[in-house]
């Protein structure tokens, strides 16, 4: 599934093709993927100017200038790309978006595990009411030390699942989170409660480095993951732990392993990360 710095590659792709243009025209060429697609057959949709496109998490946001808004998942294995109008249409592209400048944006979602919804907000660049479960995101100043101290207090479950918990912190999966533990040097099945003030602080500085750091060269492609034009995120080649079992530690060279938590596999150096 793509993470934080896959959603925030694409997203920043799509701004200098949509903001300031207007749709005209919506095809849906499925009844439903994950959610129904028939409110995309809405009139209040087409002909305002896009004015912004941004992200919240793994969602992307494309707000109009009457407040109305469409929200995009990827789920595991959707893309997006913008297209001229005449080119022949995949697939699996259950929505084509056409517009004013004869462009088409496309949303390619093979397994249907993604979805496209509309929302209304109550006030322009507001957050979408739909997504207000979220936690917080892990490049924001709110994300530190001191909010990761405070909220792992009392929390016995494994330190890896509460950076996970989209409730909390939003946007740190299994990839960037096996790699953040590691260049923080924590185990990921310590009790999150455990944790010192000094730990805490690294693993902030950890995360924040590997999404920045990430998005910077596209993001991660393991799988299908590509980014707008189609180009697969190079950060792969500089993961040091994640999908590493088996191998020799870059830093002491013990054996890498892996187990399991909470139905994922979790990649873990028994030395450096005691």
């Amino acid at each position: 599934m793509p993470e934080l710095p896959e959603v925030e590659t694409i997203t920043a792709a799509l701004r200098p093709h949509l903001t300031g243009r207007r749709f005209t025209r919506i095809e849906t060429h499925i009844a439903s993927v994950r959610y129904p697609l028939a409110p995309l057959n809405d009139a209040a949709l087409l002909g305002y100017e896009i004015i912004s496109v941004r992200r919240r998490a793994r969602y992307i946001i494309i707000e109009l200038d009457n407040r109305r808004t469409f929200i995009i998942h990827l789920g595991m294995s959707g893309s997006l790309r913008v297209v001229p109008a005449p080119s022949e249409r995949r697939k699996h592209e259950h929505v084509v978006w056409h517009l004013d400048d004869g462009m088409t944006l496309r949303f390619d979602c093979p397994r249907r595990f993604g979805f496209v919804k509309t929302a209304v907000l109550a006030a322009a660049g507001a957050k979408p009411a739909e997504l207000n479960g979220l936690g917080l995101e892990p490049l924001s100043p709110e994300f530190n030390a001191d909010w990761l101290y405070r909220v792992s207090r009392g929390r016995r479950g494994p330190i890896k699942s509460l950076i996970m918990n989209n409730a909390l912190v939003v946007g740190v999966g299994n990839i960037y989170a096996a790699e953040a533990l590691f260049k923080s040097r924590i185990n990921p099945f310590r009790a999150a409660m455990n944790l010192t003030r000094k730990q805490c602080a690294a693993l902030v500085a950890a995360v924040r480095e590997i999404l920045t750091d990430s998005i910077r060269i596209g993001g991660t492609t393991i799988a299908t993951y590509k980014s707008l034009d189609g180009s697969e995120g190079k950060f792969v080649q500089y993961l040091q732990i994640y999908g590493k079992d088996g191998q020799n530690c870059p830093v002491c060279g013990t054996s890498i392993q892996r187990k399991r938590l909470a139905g994922r596999n979790t990649c873990y150096c028994p030395k450096c990360q005691k």
